[in-house]
C-alpha cells in the first residue's frame, strides 16, 4: 500500500509500504478515507522529532520512518476482538490515543495522560496510507448523515471541545479566544454550543477574522492593531471575560490571559508551544483567577460525532482544502510556506 512517511524534518516520502498485520486485541485496521493536516504533523515536518521518538516507543514499538496522520475517518476492515456497536465494514472515526489501559490515569478514565500514552501517526504508522492500525477503544460508529469528510474533522473539533469543557464555559459566559487557527475556531465552535453569550477573538489574519465573524462571533479583533484586553474589558461592563482561551502555544500569550481574564474568571491553555510563562502570582492569588492545560480528548470524539449527527455542529467552515494523498508532500511544503492558506487540509489516499 502507499504511505506518506516521515524520515525527518522536510523528509516526506511516499512509499510503498506493506499492508497492516493482522491487528492484536487492542487494535483495528481502518482502510482510510480522509486524514486531516494538523499542527502537529506540520511541526514535526519543519523541525521535527518533537513529537516522534528517535528510537521505539515504548509503548507500541514503532520507531522512524513512519506515517503521519491522526485526524482520520474510514472504513473497519479488521477487528482484534469484539466492539459493541462497531462492526467490519462499519465507517467509522477514530480516537487515535493510544493508551495501556492499566495504570493509575487510564483506571481513571484519563487515558490521554497515560504516562506511556502515544498518537496514530506519531508513536505508531499513522493515516496518510490506504490502511492504518488504531487503538479499538478509540472508535466510533458514524451515522448516515455524518460523511467520512466531515468525520475526517471530529478530532480538532473534539480538541476545541475539550478545552471548552476545562473552562466551564457556561451559558451567557462571555468568551475570549487567542488564535484563529483551526483550534480557535474548533474552540469557537464549542463555545457557542455551550452557550457563550459573548464570543471574541484575537486573530492577526484579515481573513481569519472575516471567516470568524461569519461564524457568529461577537467580534474579532486585530491584536497588532488594538489593545485586545481593553476593548473586551469595556464590552463586558468593564469586567472582563469569564474566561481565555489561549489556542496559539505562545509563551507570550498565555502570560497576557492571566491578566486579561476577569476576577475570579478562569484560563484555559490549549496550544501546544514550548518555552516558559511569565505572570506576577499575585494576578492569580489575589484575584482567584485559575490557569489550566487542556491535552486533546477525553472520550470526546463521540460527543462531536453526536453533535454533527444532531445539526447543531457543522464542521464545513474548518475544512478549507482537499487533495489525494499523492500530493501530500507538496501539500506540506505549501502549508510550510503560507500556514495562513488554509484552516484544514485534508489528504485522502482514494483520489478526487
Amino acid at each position: 500500500m502507499k504511505a506518506l512517511r516521515w524520515h525527518g524534518a522536510r523528509d516526506l516520502r511516499l512509499e510503498e509500504v506493506p499492508d497492516p498485520p493482522e491487528p492484536g486485541p487492542h487494535e483495528a485496521v481502518v482502510e482510510v478515507a480522509w486524514c486531516g493536516v494538523c499542527g502537529t504533523d506540520l511541526h514535526e515536518f519543519l523541525e521535527g522529532p518533537h513529537m516522534i521518538r528517535s528510537g521505539p516507543h515504548p509503548l507500541t514499538g514503532a520507531s522512524p520512518p513512519l506515517a503521519l496522520g491522526h485526524e482520520l475517518s474510514g472504513t473497519v476492515v479488521a477487528l482484534g476482538a469484539d466492539v459493541p456497536g462497531v462492526a467490519v465494514g462499519d465507517r467509522v472515526a477514530a480516537d487515535p490515543v493510544w493508551r495501556c489501559g492499566v495504570c493509575f490515569w487510564c483506571a481513571r478514565g484519563e487515558y490521554h495522560i497515560c504516562p506511556r500514552s502515544g498518537s496514530v501517526g506519531l508513536a505508531s504508522p499513522g493515516a496518510f496510507a490506504d490502511r492504518v492500525t488504531v487503538p479499538i477503544a478509540g472508535l466510533t460508529r458514524l451515522p448516515d448523515n455524518v460523511s467520512d469528510e466531515m468525520a475526517a474533522a471530529a478530532e480538532p473539533l473534539a480538541v476545541g471541545l475539550h478545552a471548552v469543557t476545562r473552562a466551564g464555559v457556561q451559558p451567557g459566559d462571555n468568551v475570549l479566544v487567542v488564535g484563529g487557527g483551526p483550534i480557535g475556531v474548533a474552540v469557537v465552535l464549542a463555545a457557542r454550543i455551550a452557550g457563550a453569550a459573548g464570543l471574541y477573538v484575537s486573530e492577526p489574519l484579515a481573513a481569519r477574522r472575516e471567516s470568524l465573524l461569519g461564524l457568529g462571533v461577537t467580534e474579532a479583533f486585530d491584536p497588532r492593531a488594538t489593545d485586545v484586553r481593553r476593548e473586551v474589558f469595556l464590552r463586558t461592563g468593564r469586567i472582563g471575560p469569564d474566561v481565555v482561551i489561549d489556542a496559539t502555544g505562545v509563551p507570550a500569550l498565555a502570560g497576557q490571559a492571566v491578566t486579561t481574564v476577569r476576577r475570579g474568571g478562569r484560563v484555559v491553555l490549549a496550544g501546544v508551544g514550548h518555552g516558559s510563562v511569565e505572570f506576577d502570582m499575585g494576578q492569580l492569588v489575589f484575584y482567584e483567577r485559575s490557569v489550566a492545560g487542556t491535552l486533546g480528548y477525553n472520550f470526546d470524539i463521540p460527543r462531536v460525532i453526536d453533535l454533527m449527527s444532531t445539526g447543531r455542529l457543522d464542521a464545513s467552515a474548518l475544512i478549507t482544502g482537499r487533495f489525494p494523498l499523492s500530493e501530500g508532500a507538496g501539500v506540506f511544503a505549501d502549508l510550510a510556506a503560507d500556514r495562513a492558506r488554509h484552516l484544514k487540509v485534508l489528504l485522502t489516499p482514494k483520489g478526487l
